[in-house]
C-alpha cells in the first residue's frame, strides 16, 4: 500500500508518526473518509469543504490548499490502483513537546492519507439491521469531524456486544444519530432526521439524501424526535459514506414498521445509486 504523509508518497511500512503528535496525545485533529467508485471520487468537494470547516472550527491551519489536496488524493488513488473503496484523510496540529495549549506558529500541521477497502454491507443493505440505543455522552461539538471518537467507539462496541449493527445515540431520550452514522425515520411518506446543529455531524451522505428528497418532492423534515416516536415509524434507515443507505428493522429488539426494509427506503437506495453514477460520468 502507498500512503501520503505530508505530501510524500511512501510504502506503508515507511510511515512514521511522532510520539509527540498532538493527534495521538490530545485527539487534536480532524479527518475525512471519501468514497471511491470505479476509480472516481464521490462528493470529494463536499468532503474537503467539511474538512476545511472542521479545521477552521478548531483553529487548525491546513498545511496545503484544497486544490493541492485534491491533486494529491487523485495521485494516491492512481498509485494504489484504487477502484472501489475509500480514502482516509487526517490532519493534526503537529508534533511538539506535550502541552495542552496550542504550539506556536513554527509547529506545522501534520497530514496523511491512505486508501481503504471496507467491506460493502450488501446483505445489510438488502435485509436491514438492528440498533441498540445508548445515552449520547459525547462533547457538544459533534458537528466537527474531530479525532475525539472515544464516546462513539464505546457506544459502537456496546451495540456489537449486544448483537446489533450500530448504536443509536440519544440525549435524555431525544435521538441524535448513530455512533458512525446519521439516523432517519419515515412516517406517512416523509423523512425525518435530527437538525444539522452542534449535536450531530452533518454527514455528506445525509446532505445527498436531503438533496434527493428535495429533487423528488419527498418531504424532508429536520426536527428532533424522541425514542418514543420510533413505535410510530413506518420505516427507518442509517447512512454514512462507507455504508451508503442501510435499512433499520429493529431498535432494542423493537420492530420498526413491518420489520422489513420499506418501499421509500428502497427508493432512496436506488436514487442514491443513480447519484453515484451521475457523478462518475461527470468526472470521467
Amino acid at each position: 500500500m502507498i500512503i501520503l504523509q505530508n505530501g510524500v508518497f511512501k510504502e506503508r511500512e515507511e510511515a512514521y508518526l511522532d510520539l509527540d503528535d498532538r493527534g495521538c496525545q490530545f485527539g487534536d485533529g480532524v479527518y475525512e473518509v471519501v468514497g471511491v467508485y470505479e476509480g472516481a471520487f464521490f462528493t470529494l468537494d463536499e468532503h474537503l469543504e467539511r474538512l476545511e470547516r472542521s479545521s477552521r472550527e478548531i483553529r487548525l491551519v491546513l498545511p496545503l490548499s484544497i486544490e493541492e489536496l485534491k491533486q494529491s488524493l487523485s495521485e494516491l488513488a492512481e498509485k494504489n490502483g484504487l477502484e472501489n473503496g475509500s480514502v482516509y484523510i487526517q490532519v493534526t496540529r503537529g508534533a511538539c513537546a506535550r502541552n495542552h495549549a496550542f504550539p506556536d506558529s513554527s509547529v506545522r500541521a501534520e497530514w496523511l492519507a491512505y486508501p481503504m477497502n471496507p467491506r460493502k454491507p450488501s446483505l445489510e443493505q438488502l435485509h436491514g439491521v438492528g440498533l441498540k440505543t445508548s445515552e449520547d455522552m459525547r462533547w457538544l461539538r459533534c458537528d466537527i469531524k474531530s479525532l475525539n471518537l472515544l464516546g462513539n467507539v464505546m457506544a459502537k462496541q456496546e451495540a456489537l456486544e449486544n448483537g446489533c449493527y450500530e448504536a443509536l445515540l440519544h440525549r435524555n431520550g431525544m435521538i441524535t444519530e448513530g455512533a458512525s452514522t446519521n439516523f432517519y425515520v419515515i412516517k406517512d411518506g416523509a423523512v425525518y432526521t435530527h437538525p444539522a446543529n452542534n449535536l450531530i455531524l452533518n454527514g455528506i451522505t445525509r446532505m445527498k439524501i436531503k438533496e434527493i428528497c428535495n429533487n423528488e418532492n419527498i418531504p424532508f423534515y429536520e426536527q428532533p424526535f424522541q425514542l418514543g416516536n420510533l413505535k410510530e415509524a413506518d420505516e427507518a434507515f442509517i447512512t454514512s459514506t462507507t455504508i451508503e443507505i442501510v435499512p433499520v428493522k429493529l431498535v432494542d429488539h423493537q420492530i420498526i414498521g413491518s420489520g422489513v426494509p420499506g418501499s421509500l427506503t428502497r427508493k432512496l437506495q436506488e436514487l442514491f445509486k443513480q447519484e453515484i453514477q451521475k457523478e462518475k460520468s461527470v468526472h470521467k
